[in-house]
């Protein structure tokens, strides 16, 4: 009977064991040609923004059909140079431009962004209609918008744009039509009032130097620009209802939240409670966070919320937002609940389980594997070493969890959350990969399909280390279809526009933004997931301006390029991965 028992139970646990993911994400860091690391300009003097990394970008800076890749970068303190220094070699941005192969070339230098400042993040969008990808990196000090001049190059607009003269402690940016006029405006996160004269002495054992917590400084309001279509911003901060200098900002994202066809803004805040400013179609907004429940925790707490996304990963029609937090807090996973409403499913999941033990950053949503259904990934490291084990000994975060044997360390493991539907989450990471799995002191993090085949590749940053380029290896058949949209009277890059798709007997939707994670931006076009089914039917997009536009049906493994007004224009066929082809390149 005993030996029944045993071959029962042990059947039973083979047939519930979760199958092994159906791809890999390999490291091509370096075959891919990118050699980049973060320059924090620590010195010794513990100053705050050293903690905080930046954030990639990925965008076509050449109009080619590739997805580029760029990182801001910081860089020394002035205190720390001599008397006229120069910048030391390895601060500054750096662009890397995408063959179409995902083989990457520094051209930094030739597209003149050689900037002289301590960078944070990246938004990228075609802010003047004219066809090419503009820049806007935020940045310790002054913010800097830098215009696409389509011949290779990039110009500083800033002042002439109407964006100078104004420093703060800048994280993430987001571009959005607030006002659906087909010219993109600009969010600006602002995080607290910190400079290097003002920074405090903060000392978790009372003796050395550690890096203060935000509750040690005043916020800061996050700033709403408006695009007047002639080159220039109005800042609209305040008349527009977004001005709170209690806030502590660093991550945002777009959604339609109310789906009246407008965009909503979602700013995470640290240790203050997130906001969600819901669009009242006339250049202003109403603040609606604690009414929707996404302010602060389940128990009524304001976490230290960095990275975010929204999405309908479960396709209710609506979208989910996810807002990473400090170690010990566990991230928040808000759900549509009854209209206007979210809950978050976080504490009663395994994501929750999993993120308590985590310091969380940059993250998003995604369909890793193509299966039709969004996954979520979730980089992590905590502030330093130094700083995790002295804020336990502290008792600065009672609710963390027991750290390891001496303490928490700086390098913690992502997480990737595999979506199983009802089943619900399951965190793969171990499983696709030893290098993505590996701990790293991880900030930002984007996806993009690097080398045409379909599916989706990620960047991480670290904290004063190295950037890593997954390829996502797929190894199950499964296809997308991916579609590219270029807006007429709407906004160039179609910002704001809602592509809708029935997929395999599910409605799935996706919105184009930028934004999102924590200091970075995806690529602009959508795919979707179609697993081993045939096409995506039943395609229509709610274009920015108001237009519906229907599109019928996609075959799967086809990437479309859809003009406002005209429908598709042009296709190609998707290659498969290198994985199923030794020859992952197709001709544009």
């Amino acid at each position: 009977m005993r030996t029944f028992l045993v071959l029962t139970i042990g059947a039973a646990l083979l047939q519930s064991a979760p199958a092994s993911p159906p791809f890999k994400l390999t490291d091509i860091t370096r075959e891919a040609g990118i050699a980049f690391t973060h320059h924090n300009g620590a010195f010794g003097k513990k100053y705050l923004p050293e903690t905080m990394g930046v954030g990639p970008a990925f965008f076509d800076v050449d109009r080619d059909g590739d997805a580029d890749l760029m990182f801001a970068n910081g860089a020394d303190w002035p205190e720390k140079r001599s008397g006229g220094a120069k910048p030391p070699s390895g601060s500054g941005p750096r662009l890397y431009r995408n063959d179409g192969r995902g083989a990457f070339t520094d051209v930094t230098a030739a597209y003149g962004l050689q900037i002289d400042a301590y960078g944070m993040g990246v938004a990228a969008a075609d802010f003047d209609n004219d066809g090419q990808v503009d820049l806007l990196l935020t940045a310790v000090g002054q913010n800097r918008l830098l215009r696409n001049t389509g011949r290779g190059a990039f110009t500083d607009v800033t002042t002439r744009a109407g964006l100078g003269g104004r420093e703060a402690f800048s994280t993430s940016a987001l571009w959005v039509d607030i006002d659906k006029d087909g010219w993109l405006d600009l969010l600006v996160c602002n995080y607290v009032k910190w400079t290097p004269q003002t920074d405090i002495h903060c000392s978790a054992d009372g003796r050395e130097k550690s890096y203060c917590t935000p509750e040690a400084y005043r916020g800061s309001t996050s700033w709403l620009f408006r695009n007047r279509g002639n080159g220039t911003f109005e800042d609209i901060t305040a008349t527009s209802g977004l001005f709170d200098v209690t806030s502590k900002s660093l991550g945002a994202t777009i959604l339609d939240y109310d789906q009246d066809g407008w965009p909503d803004l979602f700013i995470a805040n640290d240790t203050q409670p997130n906001k969600l400013y819901r669009n009242n179609h006339d250049k202003t907004f109403t603040e609606l966070g604690l009414q929707a429940g996404l302010a602060f925790s389940e128990d009524g707490r304001a976490r230290a919320g960095m990275g975010v996304d929204a999405a309908d990963y479960n396709h209710t029609g609506r979208p989910s937002v996810v807002v990473t937090n400090f170690w010990g807090e566990m991230l928040g996973l808000y759900t549509p609940a009854e209209a206007g409403r979210y809950i978050d499913r976080a504490p009663s999941s395994d994501v929750g389980r999993a993120t308590r033990q985590t310091l969380g950053w940059g993250c998003f949503f995604f369909d890793v594997d193509l299966d039709g259904q969004l996954d979520l990934l979730v980089v992590n490291g905590h502030l330093d070493a130094a700083a995790a084990r002295a804020h336990q000994r502290a008792g600065q975060y009672p609710n963390a969890p027991t750290p390891r044997v001496g303490g928490p360390e700086a390098a913690e493991s992502p997480h990737l959350f595999m979506n199983r539907g009802a089943q619900g989450f399951r965190d793969a990471a171990a499983e696709v990969g030893g290098a993505f799995a590996k701990p790293k002191v991880g900030r930002g993090a984007a996806f993009a399909d690097i080398d045409a085949d379909g599916d989706l590749d990620v960047v991480m940053t670290t904290n004063s280390g190295p950037a890593y380029l997954f390829r996502n290896d797929l190894a199950n058949g499964n296809r997308s279809v991916r579609l590219r949209l270029r807006g007429v009277t709407s906004n160039r890059d179609a910002i704001g526009a809602l592509v809708r798709a029935k997929i395999n007997g599910r409605t799935s939707s996706a919105l184009v933004k930028t934004g999102s994670s924590y200091l970075s931006q995806s690529e602009l076009p959508i795919t979707f997931g179609v697993g081993s089914g045939k096409s995506a039917d039943d395609v229509t997009i709610d274009w920015p301006g108001g237009k519906r536009e229907p599109l019928g049906s996609i075959p799967a493994g086809t990437e479309v390029t859809v003009e406002e007004g005209r429908g598709i224009v042009a296709r190609r066929t998707i290659t498969p991965s290198a994985a199923a082809s030794p020859s992952p390149t197709t001709p544009r």
